[in-house]
């Protein structure tokens, strides 16, 4: 965006100035709240989506103990990556995001940088909006079968799928007043729904396991010999749901008093998502009625075998309805972020036409080309699902390899980088071992989710971990179309690895 488009600062609110200070001019409608921003991200969260339908998973690597004892395990770790990007969110509070604040705080080169962040962002978005629909896609059938006796086949859950993200393509087209709305009903239906959930399971079922079996039982259905790795695997569940809090950031040009109030999305997002979804997670695996029986579900979704072996066929109907809600939402919400992320990375100039993604609705102030862009890309990106069920694993790897990519990146820059100008929200002196405690993690579960969670003949074609091609694809593609026009015209304007005038200045420390 050129610097002269930005109107006089003298003219603007704060918000505003500080994102002319970046190099934009606002043109995206800002309405959303501290608590809308908090809600569009523990949305995509969503522990009723993630946990739900990637739980299968941890039921075959590493059992109760991967269940249990991982999800903690795996929030103290994506906590530190979330306080470590809500430190740079502060400082650089614009729709772009992840693949901005690379650009602004790698010293050489600095868009070659942003460039490569940016691609795994939006495949990581892309990936993630897919398998959270796909994901809703399989519980809703789920309940459909239940209820009516429809019967589920890969066609008509991939039917599903696209009316779902059809229905989350149109409501993000009619205005961010709606989405704001939505998600504020999004949070609060998450929480209540827990605890009405948790309830149910601890007052209803005749019996529960015990406190031992619940967090030390130990089941490894993956082939794989050794435990250890089993384990590891199962770890997969956590990680995947805790994914795209980032959306606080692709929405802060929305956001009042962003600089503030988006990083406190981010962080909070998480936090109450690591104590909401253990004590959910809890609940659920000691009811656990008979555990192989319950895994091999006709419904296809362990956990709606598991709400009606232990409440009874009424209720556990009841409770997975509470989870197929929630994962509307938490799709819907999804889109959201992932059109602004799209917005912004044509408005600088990267995606192959820009200049129309870029567009934003001057009746309902939202990006609503790129909008669209995201639906068709998530439908094709899921469409090998058609063919086998196990294309919906390889997308949950996909997406967690992807973001958190795109999510440390900046936070290593920003340690490598001595003149970062922390905004309003920062970590003090807690910050060096917070970054490198994030990088670590990262680096560590991007090779873990790229082996195959289950050894050959094991489930079908399972064994084959596609995240791997898809990342090296993104790899060629990025540097391909760099040397082809990416470094002509992509982020001209940033500078190379100074600050301008940071948030804090505008705002106050």
């Amino acid at each position: 965006m050129a610097a002269e488009n930005v109107l006089d600062h003298d003219d603007l609110d704060d918000d505003a100035r500080a994102l002319a200070a970046l190099g934009y001019k606002q043109e995206l409608h800002r309405g959303m709240t501290g608590f809308s921003n908090f809600a569009v991200s523990f949305s995509i969260i969503s522990i009723l989506a993630g946990c739900i339908t990637t739980y299968y998973l941890a039921m075959d690597a590493g059992g109760p103990m991967a269940i249990t004892l991982g999800w903690p395990l795996v929030g103290v770790f994506v906590l530190c990556v979330a306080l470590a990007m809500a430190e740079v969110c502060s400082a650089y509070p614009t729709a772009g995001g992840l693949y901005w604040w690379a650009g602004r705080l790698a010293r050489r080169g600095n868009r070659v940088w942003a460039w490569y962040v940016g691609w795994f962002n939006f495949l990581g978005e892309v990936a993630v909006t897919a398998a959270i629909d796909f994901g809703a896609a399989i519980t809703w059938m789920a309940l459909l079968n239940l209820v009516f006796g429809l019967e589920v086949t890969t066609t008509s859950t991939f039917v599903a799928y696209a009316v779902i993200l059809l229905l989350h393509g149109l409501l993000n087209t009619f205005g961010v007043n709606l989405v704001k709305v939505l998600s504020d009903v999004s949070a609060w239906w998450h929480l209540v729904g827990v605890l009405v959930i948790v309830v149910v399971l601890a007052v209803v079922p005749d019996q529960h396991q015990s406190l031992s079996w619940t967090f030390t039982e130990f089941r490894n259905n993956t082939g794989w010999t050794s435990g250890i790795y089993a384990f590891l695997i199962g770890l997969l569940m956590a990680q995947y749901t805790y994914t795209g809090y980032d959306a606080s950031a692709h929405v802060a040009e929305e956001t009042i008093s962003a600089a503030r109030e988006a990083p406190k999305g981010i962080v909070r997002s998480v936090w109450v998502s690591i104590l909401a979804g253990w004590v959910l997670l809890i609940a659920v695996t000691a009811s656990i009625q008979d555990y192989a029986a319950q895994r091999q579900s006709p419904t296809g979704l362990p956990p709606a075998q598991i709400f009606i072996d232990a409440a009874g066929q009424t209720t556990g109907e009841f409770l997975l309805l509470i989870c197929a809600v929630a994962q509307f939402f938490c799709g819907m919400a999804s889109v959201t972020a992932n059109s602004r992320m799209s917005f912004a990375f044509s408005r600088d100039n990267a995606l192959p036409g820009s200049r129309w993604w870029s567009k934003v609705n001057p009746r309902t102030g939202t990006p609503t080309n790129s909008i669209w862009l995201c639906v068709v890309c998530s439908l094709i990106l899921a469409s090998p699902a058609l063919k086998s069920i196990v294309a919906y694993g390889a997308v949950t790897s996909i997406a967690v390899i992807g973001l958190y990519i795109a999510y440390v990146v900046p936070v290593l820059l920003r340690r490598l980088n001595p003149t970062f100008a922390p905004g309003p929200w920062n970590l003090g002196r807690w910050s060096p071992l917070i970054g490198w405690i994030a990088v670590v993690w990262v680096a560590f579960i991007v090779v873990l989710f790229m082996l195959p969670a289950y050894s050959p003949g094991t489930w079908g074609d399972a064994s084959f971990n596609y995240a791997p091609v898809a990342v090296a694809l993104v790899i060629v593609f990025a540097t391909v179309t760099w040397f082809i026009g990416g470094r002509k015209h992509f982020l001209r304007d940033v500078p190379a690895g100074h600050d301008t005038k940071a948030p804090s200045e505008i705002f106050g420390a």
